[in-house]
């Protein structure tokens, strides 16, 4: 007797309900058997549950609030085929129609969501042999175009940390990682003419959260629990198959890279 084929395992995300309701339904006539893994109702659950579960496919909505779907699907850089969902018209997602990304209007055709099904479907049942399969410039050049459009507050500049009695007014230039630390997040950052050099603080965002709220071009994310700045990483270092971990400049502490986030090192 042969054994069953692997369930395909897939993540939802939609701000609303009721349309995340009708993509599921529709997902699992389009695509009997699917595995939907996790249901999110904004970009940052999205990313998050993307950590957690690394599906084999995604469908986002475009409009969440928090992280956009076009902001979720460049962190993910082509490592699961996205396909996305969107209620608005815009002449710039015809170009979907011959990438890896595809896209359904809403409301959801069932027809029109199985043409996407058989797109992405050979992807994910045939993946390549990469661990990791960043996404074309192409494409990465679209993500840019179409996150463009989306209205995104400015990149958060300071963040105020208690420590003690005082309330400390940190410059996130300064700061050299972030990491989750059981119900508060840990900041640690540069002083400038400190006797003490580096020192760190506890804030109450969770990390899903700031991430959501820090320039990628700056902060890099390695781990579900990390967030490090980009200039204060000296080296990448692998250590097995499977496991790496980062060394900083000036710091004696290494930080793990978890396997999703292991390709963005691939040439160090």
């Amino acid at each position: 007797m042969t054994d069953p084929l692997p369930r395909i395992t897939a993540l939802i995300a939609d701000d609303e309900e009721a349309p995340r309701e009708q993509l599921r339904a529709a997902l699992l006539q389009a695509w009997p058997g699917l595995d939907i893994v996790a249901e999110c109702r904004n970009g940052v659950d999205a990313w998050d549950a993307w950590l957690e579960h690394e599906p084999q496919v995604c469908f986002l909505d475009i409009r969440m609030p928090g992280m956009t779907g076009i902001d979720v699907a460049r962190r993910i850089d082509g490592r699961t085929p996205v396909v996305f969902v969107t209620a608005y018209g815009d002449h710039a997602l015809a170009a979907f129609d011959a990438g890896a990304v595809d896209y359904v209007m809403k409301p959801v055709d069932v027809q029109r969501l199985a043409q996407a099904v058989d797109r992405v479907r050979p992807r994910v049942e045939t993946p390549a042999p990469a661990a990791a399969a960043p996404a074309s410039d192409a494409l990465q050049s679209l993500l840019a175009q179409l996150a463009g459009q989306q209205r995104r507050p400015a990149p958060l500049d300071i963040i105020q940390a208690g420590v003690g009695k005082e309330v400390r007014q940190i410059r996130v230039d300064d700061v050299i990682y972030f990491e989750a630390d059981a119900r508060y997040t840990r900041v640690v950052y540069r002083t400038e003419g400190s006797p003490e050099g580096d020192a760190e603080a506890l804030i109450r965002t969770p990390l899903k959260e700031l991430l959501a709220q820090l320039d990628e071009r700056a902060f890099l994310q390695v781990h579900r629990s990390v967030i490090v700045a980009r200039r204060h990483v000296a080296s990448a270092v692998r250590i097995d198959e499977g496991h790496m971990h980062l060394t900083l400049r000036g710091r004696p502490e290494t930080l793990p890279v978890s396997r999703p986030f292991q390709g963005l090192f691939k040439g160090q």
